[in-house]
């Protein structure tokens, strides 16, 4: 089963699916499901391809090492799912404006598999925002990227913002979300609000008002737009966290508890 033959269609394609496998040779007159495997099986064992999971392959280029090669998360992410989309802070990583390298890999997708681990780096999937898929928005703010000749979605600056606040537990915490939004430039806060009302999402309207009140000056931020998520903040006192130990202070502006920390912003003292 000479390389050559398929050479042009693993260097189109790093990391592959099964199904993108299967185009390919079905181009070629090749069909059925024993030649698709046939060939997996001798190229997984002359080092040639690596199984990252079921149905989803890496290509190691000839003369490297299958076992030490490093394999772009970014693209394994982008081949999970038809609609993977990197998000939460594999987005903030992407866009080279996270405060820590994070060996978790986040990204939304409609069915998202089970999380997994491969070597050593885990990729956790969470689905759309219901209210997302309601108003058909699944893709608001997504941007579409290349890398190493491969097409990838990712969430953009605005969308991230409010994604990580909303989730933080996906993002690394609170003083990674502060940190790593505050190396950002520049957002349209317009679109920040926007996609924060589109969630429908009281406590997360609130999360993001108090974001941006804290940094108002500096991101350029409007009365108008703090009074859009004013008027959603949720009409008793939420704790900013679900996961909270019951602790906090309350911002009675959004109706939002928040730890002392992240108010005073305490991980600064030791910079």
């Amino acid at each position: 089963m000479p390389t050559v033959r398929h050479d042009a269609f693993f260097r189109r394609h790093p990391v592959f699916t099964g199904e993108e496998l299967a185009d390919h040779l079905s181009s070629r007159g090749q069909v059925g499901e024993r030649t698709q495997e046939s060939l997996v099986a001798y190229h997984i064992r002359t080092g040639r391809l690596v199984r990252v999971r079921r149905g989803l392959f890496a290509v190691i280029p000839p003369g490297d090492d299958s076992v030490t090669y490093p394999i772009d998360p970014y693209l394994i992410v982008s081949r999970l799912t038809p609609d993977s989309i990197l998000s939460h802070h594999t987005a903030l990583e992407f866009h080279g404006r996270a405060y820590s390298v994070w060996q978790q890999f986040t990204y939304l997708a409609s069915r998202p598999p089970k999380t997994f681990t491969f070597r050593e780096q885990v990729y956790r999937g969470t689905k759309f925002p219901e209210a997302l898929v309601r108003s058909d928005k699944t893709d608001f703010n997504v941007l579409s990227a290349e890398r190493s000749g491969m097409s990838l979605r990712v969430t953009g600056l605005e969308r991230t913002l409010v994604d990580v606040l909303d989730r933080p537990f996906l993002s690394g915490g609170w003083e990674e979300v502060w940190r790593s939004l505050e190396a950002v430039e520049f957002f349209d806060i317009d679109k920040v609000v926007e996609y924060a009302l589109l969630l429908e999402n009281s406590t997360t309207a609130s999360k993001v008002g108090f974001y941006l009140a804290q940094h108002r000056e500096e991101l350029m931020v409007e009365e108008s737009h703090l009074a859009r998520l004013r008027d959603q903040r949720p009409q008793q006192p939420h704790y900013i966290d679900r996961r909270s130990d019951g602790r906090g202070t309350l911002m009675s502006e959004w109706n939002l508890i928040v730890p002392a920390e992240v108010v005073a912003q305490s991980w600064r003292e030791l910079e």
